[in-house]
């Protein structure tokens, strides 16, 4: 697997996938903080469109990403993800919300282990959900990146007249 490392205002992100599509975004600290792994090969090139990309989202001037994306993960794990680029930017959708979606509206806390284990965090927007109580609930980066994220979006969003 190839990987770079892109800035971000959330820290060095981990970029990671093959030379065709971005497999991995990883970040510098919370609970599921990634740095490359033993094998992997530092290279630039197939991560330029992402950095771009998500350089531009990090500037408010991007709400969806256009890149090529291989997420692993089981049949359902990809439904959720599905779901989850579902939400619009600058909305939120509660755990309940994205299992009433995928079909399954009595499998939160597996929806909860979906979201959580999300390879794309940011391009695949599981920062947008949130606890039916409205709370700001676990995140990979870190609660801080999570509010972070929220608010950039909802700075950039422009109400429809």
């Amino acid at each position: 697997m190839y990987y770079t490392y892109a800035a971000s205002p959330i820290g060095q992100l981990l970029l990671a996938g093959s030379a065709d599509a971005l497999q991995v975004i990883g970040f510098p600290h919370g609970d599921k903080a990634r740095r490359a792994d033993i094998g992997w090969e530092r290279y630039d090139e197939p991560f330029k469109k992402t950095a771009r990309q998500l350089n531009e989202y990090f500037a408010g001037e991007r709400r969806e990403f256009e890149l090529e994306l291989a997420p692993e993960g089981t049949k359902f794990q990809v439904e959720v993800l599905e779901a989850l680029r579902g939400i619009p930017y600058g909305e939120t959708r509660t755990y309940r919300d994205i299992a009433v979606a995928v079909g399954r509206p009595k499998a939160v806390r597996a929806v909860g282990n979906a979201n959580g284990r999300n390879p794309l965090p940011i391009v695949i927007p599981c920062h947008r959900v949130i606890g039916s109580d409205g709370s700001l609930t676990g995140f990979g980066g870190g609660i801080e990146a999570k509010r972070y994220l929220l608010e950039l979006e909802q700075q950039h969003c422009v109400p429809f007249a």
